[in-house]
This record gives C-alpha cells, sequence and structure tokens, in this order.
C-alpha cells in the first residue's frame, strides 16, 4: 500500500524546484537565442528517434513483464531529461522513441546462437552481431541512428532476493548515432524505486534497498544513454552538489531518484550537459547541418591567474554558429568522472572569457587537463585543451599552458614546414624559456644534431640525453621513429602530466629501442608516458642486458611516470612499449626527458 501511494506522488512529479545557479538563467538565454535562430532560418525539421532491441541467449526467454518495465522504465527516464531540460530554461527537449502505431514504444526482438553461459561482459561486439541484422530487417539503419540495447544476462532470484549479471554495460555516441547496452531483469521496474525494504544481495553493491538497486540500475540506463548522445563523465561542483545533488553523467546513475526514499537530493544534469544536448536532433527536433563536417576554430587563445584558478579567453569560430563554451577541468585519476563543468556565450564575433574553478582537494604537484568544447548549433562539437598542474603553493600553475599558447603560431609554422616563418618566430617569444623550447623543437624537426655512437661521447660527460644516442634498431608501431619532437599533426611539443620537455624518444605501441651502453654508465632516469591526445593506454618496460628493470602502470594521455634505474655495468639498454592489452589504437607512447648518468 506504502508503495502504491509514493509511486502515485512520483508520477505527479516534474520539475523538483532546484534553484538555479548564479549566471545560468543569462548564459541559457544567450545560448537559446543563438540555437533557435539557425534552426529558425530555412528550417529542416527532423523526426529523429532512438531505437530499442532486446537481446537474449539462446536459451533462454526475454525477462519476464519486460513489455511493460521497459516501456516505463524508458519514459521514466524521457520525462527525467524533459524536466531537467525544462528547468534549466531549455523547454521539454528530450529523447523520442520509436513508437508503434498505437502509440507504444517499439522493442525489437534478437538472439544469440550460444547458451547463456558462454557470454561475458565485455562481449557488446558479439551481442549487436545479432541486433543488427534485425534492425536492418525493419528498414533501421542501426550505423546511422541511437541504438539501445537491452540483454537478458543477470540472474534474479526472487526468493533468496540475490542479483547478479553479466551484461555489457557502456555506451557511447554523438549527435548522429550512438550505441548503449544495458541489462534487463523481472525486478527492475520504476514502481520499485521507492521501497526501503525488501534488502537484497546485488553482487557488484552489496546488501541494498531493492529500490536503491531500482535507482542503481535504472540510473544506469539514463547514463549510458547520455554517453550514447554525445555526454561525456563530468562531476557536480560543490555549488551544484549543494543544491541540486549528484550529476548523472558522473555518479548519478547510481542515485536516481534517491529522493523518494529520502536517502538524499537524487540526480541532475549539469547545465553544460543540457547546452550539449539542447541541439542533438533528438532535442531540437532539426535535422538543420547535421551530416556538415563542421568544426570550430579557437584562436588568439590567452590564460590568466585569479584568486582561485584561472581565466581562459579567445575567440571561436566555425561553419555554424557556436552558441556555447564549455569548460571540463579534469584532474589527474579517476578518468574523467572528476571533470568539473562551466559554461560561457561567445559574443557576435566569437570572443569569449570564462572562468575555471580547480575546486577539488589540491595536492602538491596533482596534474590537471583543462579541456574546451564549442558547442555548433547542428549538434557537432570541437575541442580545445590545455594542461596545468598544482605549484608547492597549493595555487593554479599555469606556466605550461601560457608556454603552450605562446608556441601556438610557432607550431603551427612547424607543422607546415615553414622553417623560416618558424624561425622568425622564435625571436618574437617573450620568455627564454620558451625560445629554449622552440629552438629544440625547430632543430628537431628539421633533422639537426643527428645523434651519436656510444664511443663518441666524452668520458667526462657526467649527463647524456638518450635522445641523442644513435638505436641499434628501433621499431615503432605506427609512423616512423622520431625524436625530440611530437609527430603529430596537432602540435609538436613535448608535453605530458604538467610539464614540457626539451627532449624525447616517441615510441607508438609496440615499440622497441635498443642501445649499446657498453657498460659506461650508472642510471637512466626520466619519464615514461603519453602526450596530451585522446584516447589510447601504454605500458613501458625497460630492461638491462635482457632484464626488466623497470615496469610502468597501465598510463593514458597526460599522464606520466618518473623512473630512476640503476644500470651499472649493462652494455644493453632497451625501451619497450606495450599497448597494455586493449590493442595500440591511439596509443602514443612516449620516453621524456630521458638521460644516462655516470
Amino acid at each position: 500500500m506504502r508503495a502504491g501511494i509514493v509511486w502515485g506522488i512520483l508520477l505527479n512529479l516534474s520539475v523538483f524546484n532546484l534553484p538555479a545557479l548564479d549566471g545560468e538563467k543569462e548564459i541559457v538565454a544567450e545560448a537559446r537565442a543563438i540555437l533557435d535562430a539557425y534552426h529558425a532560418g530555412n528550417p529542416e525539421p527532423g523526426n529523429r528517434k532512438l531505437h530499442v532491441i532486446y537481446w537474449r541467449p539462446a536459451d533462454r526467454d526475454y525477462a519476464a513483464g519486460y513489455e511493460h518495465r521497459i516501456p516505463r522504465m524508458l519514459e521514466h527516464i524521457q520525462d527525467f531529461y524533459a524536466d531537467e531540460m525544462e528547468r534549466h530554461g531549455l523547454g521539454r527537449r528530450t529523447i523520442h522513441f520509436d513508437r508503434t502505431g498505437e502509440g507504444q514504444i517499439r522493442v525489437h526482438l534478437a538472439k544469440g546462437d550460444a547458451p547463456f553461459s558462454d557470454y561475458r561482459k565485455p562481449e557488446g561486439q558479439r551481442v549487436k552481431k545479432d541486433c543488427w541484422p534485425v534492425l536492418k530487417e525493419a528498414g533501421i539503419n542501426p550505423d546511422k541512428e541511437t541504438v539501445l540495447i537491452f540483454t537478458n544476462l543477470s540472474d534474479w532470484d526472487p526468493e533468496t532476493k540475490v542479483f547478479r549479471h553479466k551484461s555489457p554495460y557502456y555506451a557511447s555516441g554523438n549527435h548522429r548515432r550512438g550505441t548503449a547496452w544495458q541489462l534487463d531483469s523481472p525486478e527492475l521496474d520504476t514502481k520499485n524505486i521507492p521501497l526501503t525494504e525488501p534488502i537484497i544481495d546485488d553482487g557488484e553493491y552489496g546488501k541494498i534497498s531493492l529500490g536503491k538497486h531500482n535507482s542503481i540500475f535504472i540510473g544506469g540506463i539514463a547514463h549510458e544513454l547520455g554517453h550514447a548522445l554525445g555526454l561525456p563523465h563530468c562531476r557536480e561542483r560543490r555549488d551544484e552538489k549543494e543544491a541540486r545533488g549528484t550529476a548523472l553523467m558522473g555518479s548519478g546513475n547510481r542515485t536516481y531518484f534517491d529522493q523518494l526514499r529520502n536517502e538524499g537530493k537524487g540526480s541532475f544534469i549539469t547545465l553544460a550537459h543540457a547546452l550539449r544536448l539542447a541541439s542533438h536532433p533528438q532535442f531540437s527536433g532539426s535535422v538543420k547541418g547535421m551530416n556538415l563536417p563542421a568544426a570550430a576554430e579557437f584562436s588568439e587563445m590567452g590564460v590568466s591567474p585569479t584568486d582561485l584558478s584561472f581565466a581562459l579567453s579567445g575567440k571561436v569560430s566555425a561553419p555554424v554558429p557556436v552558441y556555447a563554451v564549455l569548460a571540463y577541468l579534469d584532474p589527474e585519476g579517476g578518468g574523467d568522472y572528476d571533470s568539473k563543468t562551466h559554461a560561457t556565450v561567445p559574443d557576435e564575433e566569437g570572443n569569449f572569457s570564462i572562468d575555471c574553478f580547480a575546486t577539488w582537494p589540491r595536492q602538491i604537484g596533482m596534474v590537471g587537463e583543462v579541456r574546451l568544447i564549442a558547442l555548433m548549433a547542428n549538434g557537432a562539437t570541437s575541442r580545445w585543451a590545455g594542461a596545468y598542474r598544482i605549484g608547492k603553493n597549493g595555487k593554479v600553475d599555469i606556466s605550461l599552458m601560457e608556454t603552450t599558447l605562446e608556441l601556438t603560431e610557432f607550431s603551427h609554422a612547424v607543422r607546415e614546414r615553414d622553417f623560416a616563418a618558424a624561425e622568425a618566430l622564435v625571436s618574437d617569444l617573450t620568455r627564454e624559456s620558451t625560445r629554449e623550447v622552440a629552438r629544440s623543437l625547430l632543430r628537431a624537426v628539421k633533422g639537426e644534431g643527428k645523434p651519436v655512437p656510444e664511443e663518441n661521447i666524452a668520458k667526462d660527460t657526467k649527463v647524456f640525453p638518450l635522445s641523442g644516442l644513435s638505436p641499434v634498431s628501433a621499431a615503432v608501431g605506427w609512423q616512423e621513429p622520431a625524436y625530440d619532437f611530437v609527430p603529430h599533426p596537432d602540435s609538436p611539443i613535448l608535453a605530458s602530466g604538467g610539464r614540457i620537455y626539451q627532449t624525447g624518444i616517441y615510441a607508438h605501441a609496440p615499440a622497441r629501442h635498443r642501445y649499446e651502453i657498453g657498460g659506461n654508465w650508472k642510471t637512466v632516469t626520466g619519464f615514461a608516458g603519453m602526450p596530451r591526445r585522446q584516447g589510447g593506454s601504454v605500458v613501458c618496460v625497460i630492461r638491462a642486458d635482457g632484464k626488466e628493470v623497470f615496469r610502468s602502470k597501465t598510463l593514458k594521455p597526460n599522464q606520466t611516470e618518473r623512473f630512476e634505474v640503476d644500470v651499472r655495468g649493462a652494455a644493453e639498454l632497451e625501451l619497450i612499449t606495450e599497448d597494455a592489452g586493449d590493442g595500440n589504437g591511439g596509443d602514443w607512447g612516449f620516453w621524456f626527458g630521458v638521460e644516462l648518468g655516470r
């Protein structure tokens, strides 16, 4: 009886009267004016939809009651998105479902060719191969649509109240297409969210109420759908947490409607992500420019310190209007789950300024990345990134960002191999330290300063850069071996982990560099890691005379690990970069600032 009463209240809840935070209304009004004007001119209305398919293994039926439970859960999530968009002042924009002639959410059915016991959590692509032919037969091109796949790969015992699952549970996508994998189980139903009992045994979350279990897994559908719609992870800022609860795209998949059990404020969609969704064709109802290869360009970038952190300013231009610029402040560790968001709207000329507040607990030496995202009215996005670190005084150190920005024109000239222009630009640089970095990069890209064999190094040399030593052999997993610059079209600058390096060895996985060091050196020191690139992960290994003397943790973009290895008496040194077991796509491994010491 109690559950029925609470469920009745739930049905009548729309926007929870959460306060608007400082400046948000103005940002939304300005962004919406740009967005609405774009779609109103020569309109191209569209009816983009989310397609739902339910997959089961060969020896199982679909979970009991799915015909009613799944539509109930999805319409609840649809209302949640609509309520959050409306709260932000963006109207009741939300997900749209493919429906039958009777108005019911259409759920396509698929099955695998193997029994339940044969499947594992990471096998989303295997499940997808069974689903795509079903959708294509129904006249849907799933590679150009947003698709939600439910799987019946969970175990629920209603007598013992024990739950286990091995379902794929992830998603990715953008404004044009996306795929999300989710589980289904008979006890998952929005009707159960308010229940504080019975207590169940969840294989991942332990002893929790049936209501909390439903919050987690229905919230998980809402969260993964966010990824399929193009939303990255983020974490609520302190002011957002106090006012609203937990960001859906952070840990909000675990707190979905917790307020119905008086267990917190529940989940919410951040302003940054509401703005991103506003131009998604499902939310805007427009396909104008959806397939344009739009890319925004950031220029005239500048960074300046503020009392609490720093401010970024610049200009953004694109072939379609840019209606907002977002900043994600992402400290090292925790993936992108820890990134805090800020938003602003550029003026008519594309000029913008955005205050960035690094509010997490600061640790000396902690590195962070700031990612600027330009939101274009057709749903496309473009990215600019910079790095910073926490200095010894506990304040944000933006010197790396300042150096990188100062080298922008120089880097462009180097990328275009206009060496005369690059040399002329060096003299315009304001700081000697920046000029040193530029000169070193220019020499490296031009191929000056050839490496030498070990026997040519003077015996009284105490420290020698390994990139200046000619290798016995060198092989990399992409492109050709390169030294003291990054062979990437974005930028040649050797930057990672909040530092800029003047020397480095390019080692895209799988890579192996062998050096003869003649037993004449005591130590090899430096940093193993990856530059600031998207994607990829590597493990870096050092061997001395065939014996492993260093193995890094798994390193991802903008991460480094320092090493100092004893190589006394070693005749041969090997630097090896492995792909961390997940393939070598984007595995831009690097050995930064590696030095031999006597």
